[in-house]
């Protein structure tokens, strides 16, 4: 590869100076100091020069992410003896590229009066209407917290919370999807994908014994999605908790994507470093600013909003 950069460095220079023309390949001298070759007496063929030329314009710094990436590819590949290098130099690029756009929204997103966020992931507290309030009521969501309706959840100002350029990851279960589509285009977000959590039990359900929840995303404005490579796999294995708690897998999948942007979680069930907080179960409750104490009204009803800093930020709590 440095062999490939340096000589598409000679030849564009060649190129510029006007010693590499087109034509048969008996050479003409105009002038002892006017000299020059076709591809062919230089042994190059056009399809190299093509691709030597592009891989030296390609910055040192993008060069050498690209020459360690394709050292990590044949090292994973030893079967396979080539492979088309400039195509993994538009990955590289083009990773870096999203990099960039994701460190400089995470940077004007910080720096806005009232704070945003970049990142909101939000597991609402579905209210999921069963065949039987005799025989259903048994496992509903409603003997564990409160529920609330679509209707309500809908109406809360996610929106208010959210940057301009934002992702939405919201946590959804089967029978709750199309509740949880309506959510996201309530709260100005536009559907993208999702991934599945595979739990390690089996669960209750009507048509089917559930087995896994679904993370949607959504997003609004310009937000860079994952560069290509560094993509997680849709389908997640991870061991169920108490209930309704979600695995660190997905904060910490989700932390990768977007290192930079700020983040919130609503209806957060314990404090992680770096996330703000939001919810019934939310970790910090609200604090007295003069006192310091706990309000003791603070299980507030969830469609009353109220946003909590992470624990990284306790010594600015406020209600």
């Amino acid at each position: 590869m440095r062999a490939k950069k340096r000589r598409g460095e000679i030849l564009a220079s060649m190129k510029a100076a006007g010693q590499i023309r087109r034509g048969q390949a008996s050479k003409e001298m105009s002038s002892a100091n006017d000299i020059s070759f076709t591809l062919d007496e230089l042994g190059v063929s056009r399809n190299e020069s093509s691709e030597e030329q592009k891989i030296a314009a390609i910055p040192g710094d993008s060069f050498e992410r690209l020459v360690a990436r394709c050292r990590a590819y044949a090292e994973a590949n030893p079967d396979k003896h080539s492979f088309d290098v400039l195509s993994e130099g538009r990955h590289v690029d083009k990773k870096a590229a999203r990099d960039d756009r994701e460190r400089q929204l995470g940077d004007s997103q910080r720096a806005l009066p009232d704070k945003k966020y970049g990142v909101i992931l939000a597991d609402p507290e579905w209210r999921f209407a069963t065949y039987s309030l005799d025989r259903g009521m048994d496992r509903a969501a409603d003997n564990h917290y409160p529920t609330s309706e679509t209707d309500t959840i809908c109406a809360r100002p996610v929106g208010d919370i959210a940057a301009a350029d934002c992702v939405l990851f919201l946590w959804a279960t089967a029978p709750m999807l199309p509740d949880a589509l309506r959510v996201m285009s309530a709260w100005g977000f536009a559907y993208k994908s999702h991934a599945i959590w595979k739990k390690d039990r089996i669960g209750t359900g009507y048509w089917f014994r559930n087995q896994h929840e679904l993370l949607l995303v959504g997003t609004r404005g310009k937000l860079p999605a994952p560069a290509m490579g560094t993509q997680s796999a849709s389908v997640i294995d991870a061991p169920l908790g108490e209930h309704s708690a979600k695995p660190d897998g997905f904060h910490e999948l989700i932390e990768a994507y977007f290192p930079s942007l700020p983040k919130i979680e609503l209806n957060a069930r314990r404090a992680r470093p770096g996330w703000d907080a939001w919810g019934y179960e939310a970790p910090l409750p609200p604090h007295d600013p003069d006192t310091g104490e706990v309000i003791e009204a603070a299980e507030k009803p969830l469609d009353v909003p109220v946003f909590l800093p992470s624990r990284d930020a306790a010594s600015e709590v406020s209600q």
